[in-house]
């Protein structure tokens, strides 16, 4: 088999076979296909598009790159989570906790975040001590002891997406629907779960920025998932706006604690609600919807999902203290408030925008080597709909340089439009596809 045979028959339109597809997959991994000649059929891809046949054997492929994680040994139905990422996005913290107190175990797989804020792992590092260097051995035994653990992404784990991933990024090619599912999915199959619940994000703080876009992903994925023999649900929801009020590692990390006691933004607890049930519908805890609405409503008001937060902190390696007093969490030195310039209805917030806000004030990273400082970010005080009069506060800037809380006013001044007439509600969760 020659790669040059299959990056010809992919330009003029063909349909790769699994061996086709395995045989360069393969072969990049261990290094002997060179890159010019993927990125060849990368771009032979984009342009000729794959059969929903040639994506799971893709995906299937890039599962197979290296190791597999075995779960068996976890009792019951393990339910996973993705999200595909935006601006304030810290649902595993409240989420994960909730489902596991409802008896559904969760073992999670995350990574540290590249872009305007931290990812779940970098969020969780705001209790003092807390890890996910775990053993696979240790992963398995905490669930199995109290229903939840997160660790961080082995370098085992689908590889050849690693690979792809950063020659698609300098090739222009990331923006392929096959592509992106089959590297999204390879990641999810290997890390071993039962079933699969995705959080398909659509909006100006997306990737996906409209509507259509991001169904075509989430129907995308389901295929995949279902055809590898995993019940996978996919959920679209906003973010044209930023999810709840705060963005930022700690920032965040205490709007899920408050979430947890119940007293939670609205769209936060929808989408924890919306994709909590689903979880629990997979994990064949109840048979309804609405019924697993009620159970995971019944362990915010019991507290039983806040002391689970608590007790996997613990298990962690992390201050649970801090669970319980919020106020401890990294704190910035300089608090900013941000003042309408205007009075009126708050009409639109470019989302990604806010983001680079936060990126700014040193809450993300721009490169794989940059520090975060985790105290740092934004708390909005209003949102899409809301009313405002000239001089009230938009939202407070967390900062520990004074130069860089400037900035972060002005870019977000500019982000958010006010206007006379109040604008009409969207609906926060945009479709479900199972």
């Amino acid at each position: 088999m020659r790669m040059y045979d299959i990056i010809m028959k992919k330009r003029n339109g063909g349909e790769l076979t699994k061996e086709e597809i395995r045989f360069f997959i393969e072969g990049y991994t261990k290094g002997d296909i060179p890159d010019y000649q993927v990125s060849a059929l990368m771009m032979a891809i984009y342009f000729q598009k794959m059969t929903e046949r040639e994506t799971y054997e893709l995906t299937m492929a890039m599962a197979d790159s290296g190791e597999r994680l075995d779960l068996s040994a976890i009792h019951g139905i393990k339910v996973d989570k993705h999200s595909t990422g935006g601006v304030g996005d810290k649902t595993s913290l409240a989420l994960t906790p909730m489902v596991a107190a409802c008896g559904i175990p969760v073992a999670k797989m995350s990574g540290r975040g590249l872009g305007h804020t931290g990812g779940t792992i970098d969020k969780l590092e705001s209790f003092p001590g807390f890890s996910t260097a775990l053993t696979t051995e240790q992963f398995i035994e905490n669930v199995n002891i109290i229903g939840i653990a997160i660790m961080g992404q082995t370098a085992d784990l689908a590889p050849a997406d690693k690979k792809l991933y950063a020659l698609r990024d300098v090739t222009a090619t990331v923006d392929n629907m096959s592509l992106i599912a089959s590297s999204i999915m390879s990641k999810k199959l290997a890390a071993g779960a039962d079933a699969i619940v995705l959080d398909v994000k659509t909006g100006s703080g997306a990737f996906m920025k409209n509507e259509q876009d991001a169904k075509a992903l989430a129907e995308e994925m389901v295929k995949i998932g279902k055809n590898a023999g995993r019940k996978t649900i996919a959920v679209i929801s906003d973010m044209d706006q930023p999810l709840g009020y705060a963005v930022g590692n700690a920032l965040e990390v205490e709007e899920a604690i408050e979430t947890l006691k119940g007293k939670g933004p609205e769209d936060f607890v929808e989408l924890c609600l919306t994709l909590g049930s689903r979880m629990l519908l997979a994990g064949g805890k109840t048979d309804t919807a609405e019924e697993a609405v009620e159970m995971l409503k019944r362990v915010i008001e019991d507290g039983s999902a806040l002391k689970k937060l608590a007790e996997f902190v613990k298990t962690q390696g992390g201050d649970e203290t801090l669970v319980y007093h919020p106020e401890l969490l990294p704190k910035a030195s300089v608090q900013k408030e941000v003042l309408s310039p205007r009075e009126g209805y708050i009409s639109r917030i470019i989302c990604d925008e806010v983001g680079i806000c936060s990126l700014i004030l040193g809450g993300g990273r721009e490169t794989k080597e940059s520090e975060i400082d985790l105290s740092v970010g934004l708390v909005l005080q209003k949102k899409v709909g809301d009313y405002v009069k000239a001089g009230e506060i938009l939202a407070v800037i967390h900062a520990n340089d004074e130069d860089k809380a400037k900035e972060a006013e002005r870019r977000l001044l500019a982000a958010y439009t006010i206007g006379d007439e109040k604008p009409e509600k969207q609906p926060f969760i945009k479709a479900i596809v199972q």
